[in-house]
């Protein structure tokens, strides 16, 4: 919506160019035409002509830009709208894919685990240790077999751990 509303500014922005171009140029044309006594053969007329053609191109530039953005033009917001449902798509698949590997894991492992997935697959590991209940020192090893059979990564931030799954 924000780009639409861009877009019929720099139309109108454009518009008032155009104006100012074509109330100059008139206006350079009168000089021309009191000072010069050659004629239509006055260089002076080709550069009115040079001048005014460079300004009708800048001018098309920009509506051309101002329709775009009317028409083509997507806000951020709804780009990270778009971004965010794949993402979510995507971490749904790979939820379904863990429900094979969960079956071999213990009570404990898949509690750890299912915490990761709920907090999509991102959390520090003080946060396991508050949502589980579970004593560091549990948290750490499960963390361990579950660094070991490669479905998350541990990465030092500060004074405690991020997990990520992989």
């Amino acid at each position: 919506m924000k780009n639409k509303i861009v877009g019929m500014i720099v139309i109108g922005l454009a518009l008032v160019i155009a104006f100012i171009t074509w109330s100059f140029n008139h206006a350079l044309t009168n000089i021309v035409d009191a000072s010069c006594s050659h004629g239509p053969a006055c260089p002076m007329y080709g550069e009115i002509s040079f001048q005014t053609n460079v300004g009708i191109g800048l001018i098309v530039l920009i509506i051309i830009i101002g329709l775009y953005l009317i028409f083509f033009g997507e806000d951020r917001v709804e780009i990270i709208r778009k971004i965010r449902i794949k993402t979510e798509k995507k971490a749904e698949e790979e939820k379904k894919d863990y429900s094979k590997i969960t079956k071999t894991m213990t009570a404990d492992e898949k509690k750890i685990f299912g915490l990761v997935l709920d907090a999509k697959g991102v959390i520090f590991q003080s946060e396991l240790n508050e949502k589980s209940q579970f004593d560091k020192v549990k948290v750490t090893r499960i963390l361990d077999r579950l660094e070991g059979q490669g479905l998350i990564e541990r990465r030092r931030r500060g004074m405690t751990n991020v997990v990520i799954l992989k």
